[in-house]
Parts: C-alpha cells; sequence; structure tokens
C-alpha cells in the first residue's frame, strides 16, 4: 500500500514508503485517512486540490473543475477516487518487480504545467489565426463550412455553449479576428442557419 502526502501548495505525492515523505507535509493512506484531514481544512481548499488536476492528462477527461463541492464527504470521495491514478504506476511496478518498487520516484498531483508562450501563432495565407485541431472553435468554423451551415442549437450541442456565446464568437472571432464572411438565412421552420460564405 501507497502513502499519500499533501504539501501547503495543494500538491499530493504519492510514495511508495513512509520514511520517503518530507517533513511537514500531511500523509494519509486510505480515504478514511484523508477524511480525517480534510474535517480541518476550509471548503475551498478541497475545490483548489481538486482543480489542481482535473482535467490533467493521466487523470481522466472527465474529470471537470468545480465552483465547490456539494459537501465534504463527496469532494473527499472525488480527490481519493482521482488520486488513485497516481497509485496505479505503483501496483504495475509492484507485480514487475519489488526493489524497483522502494526506489521509485515519487510522482505528483499538481496541475498542469504552464505553457510556454507561443513566438510565433499558426496563421492562414490571408493572416487570419487557425484553430487548434479538435478545439470547440475549430468544431464550429467545421460545421460552419458545411454546404447547409449549421443551427444555433447544433452548435450549442457540439460546443455547450449558450446561443448568446455562439453569437458573440460568430461575431467576434469568426467575422472581426479572422475576417471571414458569415452569413445566416432562415428555414421555412422559422430556424436560423448560419454558414461561412464561399
Amino acid at each position: 500500500m501507497r502513502l499519500f502526502a499533501i504539501d501547503k501548495d495543494e500538491t499530493i505525492t504519492a510514495f511508495p514508503a513512509a520514511e520517503r515523505v518530507p517533513e511537514g507535509q500531511e500523509q494519509f493512506a486510505s480515504e478514511k485517512e484523508l477524511a480525517k484531514l480534510a474535517a480541518n481544512w476550509p471548503a475551498d481548499r478541497l475545490t483548489a486540490i481538486w482543480n489542481s488536476f482535473a482535467g490533467v492528462a493521466g487523470f481522466g477527461s472527465d474529470l471537470k473543475p468545480v465552483k465547490k463541492f456539494t459537501n465534504r464527504k463527496t469532494a473527499v470521495a472525488r480527490i481519493w477516487k482521482a488520486i488513485q491514478a497516481l497509485d496505479a504506476p505503483a501496483a504495475a511496478e509492484a507485480t514487475a518487480t519489488t526493489t524497483e518498487t522502494a526506489t521509485a520516484a515519487p510522482k505528483g498531483a499538481k496541475g498542469a504545467p504552464k505553457k510556454a508562450k507561443a513566438t510565433k501563432t499558426a496563421t492562414t495565407k490571408t493572416g487570419a489565426p487557425v484553430p487548434r485541431e479538435f478545439s470547440k472553435k475549430a468544431i464550429v468554423l467545421e460545421m460552419l463550412r458545411r454546404k447547409d451551415g449549421a443551427t444555433l442549437a447544433e452548435i450549442a450541442k457540439a460546443t455547450d455553449w449558450q446561443s448568446h456565446s455562439i453569437r458573440g464568437f460568430l461575431s467576434g472571432q469568426v467575422t472581426k479576428k479572422m475576417g471571414l464572411k458569415v452569413e445566416s438565412s432562415k428555414s421555412e421552420a422559422g430556424e436560423r442557419r448560419y454558414h461561412i460564405a464561399s
């Protein structure tokens, strides 16, 4: 069984043995022990811990940042379940060789590393910025380039954006920043469709 330790920066680290845990860090080995520690913490600390690794590679894409938890028990349970990803590599190592596990380096659960600033943004021949592949911006642009375009409802379903956000994106990003012409038309049913003019 591995030990977990949390420091003042809300970084949770998995350790193969108790003697490797640095002094000054709170340690726990079970969900129950984590709950005991968390009983003395302010509620916003649990939120900060969760948000430090939500969405980080290795923890699963289904972990989303939260503004607050409904209660302390839920927060502890979700954090405990998520940090088991730190322990998974140790289990594989233990079955391979026991000596390697004792000397394995601890794995941290701090949030995603800071992104380095790009020196040059990708642009098209016209100088318009190009969206990252598979980003929501790229998805919307692809939908708008279809022959029949897309409705607000279709874009909202694909991106989880609200209608006012979609309209703002179309006028601000697509029309003004990217310099593309967006046309709209109403169907017989009264539904407005948007598409990029060719």
